[in-house]
């Protein structure tokens, strides 16, 4: 496992502040910000750009999200200490460290062997007890832990996954970028009423790798 350098824990600080000045207000996810090696999760070819506000490259073709955007999706799902969230899409194991450090209880399913193999490792050495990995399709969720306080989902969905809003609690948040394949997703509350009411907010345009069910790689 790499250091973390005093170099690094200054380029964090100028990343968090970069974050405050583009409209991230949670002090909560700040300090998660603050307080993660994000180098730790990438490449060795990538490490002088871990703290620059941008995706980059992972295994299996996908990428570790934007800072702002995982801070940006952190912030509109606002996890709470104790609260089961279910994370779509574990990648790099970036985003399920952010939302361990909220107190959260992280239940995160990847559908890429490899990845997984390597991010479940990685969180255990970065000791985040509190996120549990799981191989499998992010469509059909962990229905054996269901209900879910909250669900994250990291990709860009082309609809929103009936077997998702049927894992998540009444009164239950979804944060899910939605949207047609290689394009644009636009950012989607889905709030989760009395008797199985449904309300969806759309909200800001980004760009995810896509969100591919019914297999497994």
């Amino acid at each position: 496992m790499l250091q973390d350098s005093f170099r690094h824990q200054g380029l964090r600080r100028k990343l968090v502040e970069n974050l405050k000045a583009k409209g991230i207000t949670s002090k909560t996810v700040l300090d998660a910000i603050g307080k993660i090696p994000r180098h730790t999760f990438l490449d060795n070819a990538f490490l002088e750009f871990a703290y620059l506000d941008k995706a980059l490259p992972i295994d299996c073709d996908q990428t570790i999200s934007q800072p702002f955007t995982v801070a940006y999706q952190t912030q509109l799902l606002d996890p709470q200490r104790g609260e089961k969230v279910l994370e779509i899409g574990t990648g790099s194991g970036y985003q399920s460290a952010v939302l361990a450090e909220t107190g959260a209880k992280v239940f995160s399913i990847e559908r890429h062997k490899p990845l997984y193999d390597l991010t479940k490792k990685r969180l255990e050495e970065l000791s985040y007890y509190n996120v549990k990995c799981f191989y499998g399709d992010g469509f059909k969720g962990i229905p054996a832990y269901a209900p879910f306080d909250k669900i994250l989902v990291t990709c860009g969905a082309p609809e929103i996954p009936e077997l998702l809003i049927s894992q998540l609690k009444t009164g239950g948040i979804m944060v899910i970028p939605v949207g047609p394949l290689l394009t644009e997703q636009v950012m989607t509350i889905v709030l989760k009423k009395a008797n199985s009411e449904i309300e969806i907010i759309e909200l800001d345009k980004f760009r995810f790798v896509p969100m591919l069910g019914n297999k497994v790689r």
